[in-house]
């Protein structure tokens, strides 16, 4: 037991260090950081971490598990009927093109049919948490193209888990076919439309109830017991856990006491998120990019090409978005990052032992990557498209706020 608690207590330093060295000095995303420490203290580099452990893998589960029900807390059930052509389009149309650019890769570089669907699948997610972050470092968030970007999100989000829904299904029978492919996503959406239906009427009588129980934190621990109950029955019906967590996050989204919900849930999803990250980071094996051997370096160029139709892959989807006076290669680039959704589909891939390390890392390596480029060519992008004489506005807006914090 003392073994197992100094591990949990080292993936939560390496978690924190690791993220606070992004967050603050390479303003990038903690999720980056908590990745590299996995890597460092796990197996293939300092070893202090075992990658396999049962314990810590039900950890990590955990933790994806949380992650997705506080994704599903932040999106918005309206808004996912509100979605505007254009958005709708962007996202329908970045997740056909990298589909199919990751599976044709894959199956170029020897792979066979369920590691190409797996790999093509992971190229499909977006990460736009960055993107949205820096059109509002850069006040652009009032943008046609940033709206567009955010709104896509959203479709994207579900969209993603439909996906994962169906590989996750063709991953445990091993079948692959047009009929088995359609009817694990017609099981998925049953579930999910099921599932918030049902969800929307029960969970005002259900909170109901634990609002007038005098026990501490009574309307949260119904909360996490309702996410844990969904991912329990999505698993039960074949279904990733973590398309149950979703659901109940935005059923619970349109709840009365969502803040409070909300609030509760970010402090113990800050506690196990991380471990999922660190876990995933410490099962890649840094071996797999030697390039002095063979395998490190096919894992290095196939990792490299798909690096590239990933980005190519949103950048097209973004680019063919109809409308007029639009910057389709802002909308493009926005869409790039990769992020939790993609750790998802590699770490499902490796535990359904369906690829290999050598593609795991590949898609990690995915990950990192459009992640850290995304920032700076959105940034450039946005100020050579700045419109004329808005430079000189918000050189004169900061200048009054500057004289009124000084009156002050």
């Amino acid at each position: 037991m003392s073994v197992l608690l100094l591990q949990i207590a080292l993936i939560l330093v390496a978690a924190k260090v690791g993220g606070e060295i992004c967050e603050r000095w390479m303003k990038q995303p903690a999720v980056l950081g908590e990745l590299v420490g996995g890597v460092l203290v796990g197996p293939s580099v300092l070893g202090w971490i075992p990658a396999e452990n049962d314990f810590l893998l039900h950890f990590a589960e955990l933790g994806a598990i949380l992650l997705l029900f506080e994704v599903g807390l932040e999106s918005n059930i309206a808004e996912l009927f509100k979605v505007g052509k254009q958005a709708l389009w962007v996202a329908v149309a970045g997740v056909i093109f990298p589909f199919i650019f990751g599976y044709f890769v894959a199956h170029a570089f020897g792979r066979t049919v369920m590691e190409s669907i797996f790999v093509g699948a992971a190229l499909t997610a977006t990460s736009v948490g960055i993107t949205a972050r820096v059109f509002g470092d850069l006040r652009s968030l009032h943008t046609k193209e940033a709206k567009i970007v955010l709104g896509a999100a959203v479709a994207d989000d579900v969209i993603g888990l439909i996906i994962l829904a169906v590989v996750s299904g063709m991953a445990i029978t091993k079948v692959i076919s047009w009929v088995a492919v359609g009817q694990q996503t017609a099981m998925a959406l049953i579930f999910l439309v099921g599932a918030i239906l049902v969800g929307m009427k029960a969970t005002p009588y259900i909170l109901h109830w634990a609002r007038k129980m005098q026990i501490r934190a009574a309307v949260s621990s119904t909360a996490v017991i309702f996410c844990l109950l969904l991912a329990a029955i999505a698993d039960m019906v074949k279904l990733a856990p973590i398309v149950g967590a979703f659901a109940a996050g935005l059923i619970l989204e349109r709840a009365d006491d969502k803040i409070h919900i909300e609030h509760k849930i970010k402090a113990l999803a800050d506690l196990f998120v991380p471990l999922f990250f660190v876990i995933t980071g410490a099962r890649m094996d840094v071996q797999m990019f030697n390039p002095a051997t063979v395998a490190g370096r096919g894992t290095l160029v196939l990792g490299g090409v798909l690096f590239l139709v990933a980005v190519v892959g949103k950048v097209i989807g973004g680019m063919s978005v109809p409308g007029r006076k639009l910057n389709r290669l802002t909308i493009g680039i926005g869409m790039i990052p990769r992020g939790e959704v993609g750790l998802l589909f590699a770490t499902l891939g490796l535990n359904s032992r369906v690829i290999d390390k050598g593609l795991y890392a590949a898609i990690i390596f995915v990950v990192i990557t459009t992640t850290f480029i995304t920032p700076p060519l959105l940034k450039l992008i946005l100020h050579r498209h700045k419109p004329k004489g808005e430079d000189k506005q918000e050189t004169s807006l900061n200048t009054r706020t500057s004289l009124a914090s000084t009156v002050e």
